[in-house]
């Protein structure tokens, strides 16, 4: 139903989460993910940051500052983005908490 409601998460251009002063609007600034296979590309000149392939050596980089808001499922973005699982540690499995949307590069979603 379109009424039901979801998460939808953008991630921001700021790695320390000491920069952001004001509260949103809606929603939360969450901070303290990381991921795991992968990486963050932060976006350049304004453009949005994306999923890439993980790098050498960085084997849990840090996404920047996540703000996360309440939209109905129709108005959820789908398009070009990864739906990336969220745990409470890297254990996984019990610890499952929601689905986050991670725009990839656009690269991937031409595939």
């Amino acid at each position: 139903r379109s009424s039901d409601l979801t998460l939808q998460t953008n991630v921001t251009s700021t790695l320390n989460p000491e920069e952001i002063t004001a509260l949103p609007m809606e929603g939360a600034f969450v901070h303290g993910f990381f991921l795991e296979g992968a990486s963050w590309e932060l976006g350049r000149n304004n453009a949005p940051g994306y999923l890439n392939d993980s790098k050498l050596k960085d084997l849990h980089p840090v996404l920047p500052v996540v703000h996360v808001v309440a939209v109905t499922v129709d108005k959820k973005v789908h398009e070009g983005m990864y739906e990336c699982p969220i745990y409470v540690t890297s254990m996984r499995g019990p610890t499952y908490v929601c689905t986050a949307n991670l725009r990839m590069d656009n690269e991937d979603t031409n595939k």
